[in-house]
């Protein structure tokens, strides 16, 4: 039993050498109803949704306890991340939820044979232009992210699941706004 076929979809992929496009190892369509399961599954069993921004702004509010304690007395910021001084804030779910998506990812990858270090690119950038596009377009995102208080998986997932304004207007922000600047990248890709 081979267990790349399951995950294989299209046979097509990558015909020619140098092709651009990427290996499709699974099936999206599949994928959204497995992910629509698991956010129902963190509703049931941890009594909320999805996120994962929050988990940078405690090991940042955990971060700046242990350097400047004084820094973190009387902040409303730190203080919502760090919360009562009962626990350890690392403890949180959402930290071992951000582990399993680490850890489920390379297993994903390695089921695939994509475990590599590439810099994926198109035929008309460099290598260290790509990289500080890619720095830039994280950075803007997790910007965003605090901006909107919340991530994709938060705001998009969780908020639109949950019907919340909030939820569905981030996610008609993103998919607008990458529609609107894709048109400004695509050269880079082609």
């Amino acid at each position: 039993m081979n267990v790349k076929k399951w995950f294989h979809h299209h046979e097509h992929d990558n015909v020619q050498e140098g092709a651009i496009t990427p290996i499709h190892y699974t099936n999206p369509y599949l994928i959204g109803l497995l992910l629509g399961f698991v956010l129902l599954a963190t509703f049931v069993i941890m009594g909320r949704g999805m996120g994962a921004s929050g988990v940078l702004s405690t090991v940042v509010a955990v971060t700046v306890e242990k350097v400047s304690p004084a820094s973190v007395e009387g902040n409303n910021f730190y203080m919502g991340y760090l919360g009562d001084g009962e626990s350890n804030p690392l403890k949180n779910w959402l930290m071992f939820e951000v582990i399993g998506i680490v850890i489920g990812g390379f297993i994903s990858g390695a089921i695939a044979g994509r475990n590599k270090l590439v810099i994926e690119k198109g035929p008309r950038i460099t290598n260290k232009k790509r990289l500080l596009f890619a720095f830039i377009g994280g950075s803007l995102m997790g910007f965003g992210a605090k901006m909107a208080r919340g991530c994709t998986s938060g705001q998009g997932l969780t908020g639109g699941a949950l019907l919340s304004v909030g939820g569905w207007a981030f996610m008609i922000a993103v998919f607008a706004g990458a529609y609107a600047f894709a048109y400004f990248v695509r050269r880079q890709w082609t």
